[in-house]
C-alpha cells in the first residue's frame, strides 16, 4: 500500500489534535503535526534528508493569529508524534499560512499544500494559489471531503469550493492586470536603476547599496529618487511592493560588489 505522508500545521491544539487523529485512522495516511511555520519547515527539511519526505501539507490560513491558544503554538499534540521542537510563532519571519505556502513551494516544490480556512475569502484564496497552494478547504468540511482533496492534489488537481471560483478568478485577473502595469513601470528603469531597486527589495539602505555597487551615497540617493519617480511612488516601501508585484526579487547578497548578471538584467 502506498502511504500518504501528511503534515498538519496549526497553532490551535484542539483542532490540530482532532484533525491529526482523524487522518491517522486512515490505513494509507501517516500524519504528523507542527505548531508554527518555522517548525513545519524544519520538519520538512529533516524528513527530506532522511528519505521520508512529506507529500501533503495542511496549513491553517490564520497560522500565528491564535498564538498561545491551547497551551502554545508549538506544543506536542497528545497521541501524535511532534513534527518539530517547540518554537515561538514568528521565528524566521514566517507567521502566517500564506507565507508558509510560498516558503514550502520554493524549497520543496514536490510537496502539495492545502490551506484550511475558517471562512471563504476570495482574495486570500487567490493569494494562496499564487503562492503555490493546490487547494483551499473550509475547516468545517467533512473528513471525506478533505481526504478527497488530499488525494486529488497528489494527482495534480486544484481544489476550490465552487462558491469561491468566480471571486478567485476575479482576484487573479485583477492581480495580473496590476502585475502587467508594474512590469511596464519596472521596464522603464535603466539597468543601474534596476540594480538599485533589487537592493531596495533586499532591504539594503543607501549606505549599504553604495558599498555594494561601488557608488557614492549621493549617487545612490539620486538613483533611488529616480526609481521612485519612474515607478510613480513616494516611498521605498511602496517601490518594493510594486517591484514584488512585477516579479522583481532581491539582489543576491553575496560578497560586496558581486551582483549576479542574470539578476541585474532579468527584471
Amino acid at each position: 500500500m502506498v502511504r500518504i505522508r501528511v503534515l498538519v500545521v496549526d497553532d490551535h491544539r484542539i483542532f490540530a489534535e482532532s484533525l491529526a487523529a482523524a487522518l491517522a485512522a486512515e490505513p494509507d495516511v501517516d500524519v504528523s503535526a507542527a505548531g508554527s511555520g518555522p517548525a513545519a519547515l524544519r520538519s520538512l527539511e529533516r524528513a527530506a534528508a532522511e528519505g521520508r519526505r512529506y507529500d501533503v501539507l495542511l496549513v491553517d490560513a490564520d497560522l500565528g493569529a491564535g498564538a498561545g491558544a491551547g497551551g502554545g503554538p508549538g506544543g506536542a499534540l497528545p497521541g501524535i508524534r511532534p513534527a518539530a521542537p517547540v518554537h515561538e510563532v514568528g521565528e524566521d519571519g514566517l507567521v502566517d499560512g500564506i507565507s508558509l505556502v510560498s516558503g514550502v513551494r520554493s524549497g520543496q516544490p514536490h510537496v502539495r499544500v492545502v490551506v484550511l480556512a475558517e471562512k471563504d475569502d476570495p482574495r486570500r484564496a487567490a493569494l494562496a494559489l499564487q503562492a503555490g497552494a493546490s487547494g483551499w478547504v473550509a475547516k468545517d468540511c467533512s473528513l471525506s471531503r478533505l481526504l478527497t482533496v488530499i488525494r486529488g492534489v497528489l494527482r495534480e488537481e486544484t481544489h476550490l469550493p465552487p462558491a469561491l471560483l468566480t471571486g478567485v478568478l476575479r482576484e487573479l485577473t485583477a492581480a495580473r492586470k496590476h502585475r502587467t502595469e508594474s512590469e511596464r513601470l519596472v521596464e522603464s528603469l535603466t539597468p543601474r536603476e534596476r540594480e538599485v531597486l533589487r537592493c531596495m527589495v533586499a532591504g539594503l539602505g543607501r549606505k549599504a547599496v553604495a558599498e555594494r555597487l561601488f557608488l557614492s551615497p549621493h549617487t545612490v540617493r539620486t538613483h533611488m529618487q529616480n526609481v521612485l519617480g519612474k515607478l510613480g511612488v513616494h516611498s521605498t516601501l511602496a517601490a518594493v511592493a510594486l517591484a514584488r508585484r512585477a516579479g522583481v526579487g532581491p539582489v543576491d547578497l553575496g560578497p560586496a560588489g558581486q551582483i549576479r548578471a542574470e539578476e541585474t538584467h532579468s527584471a
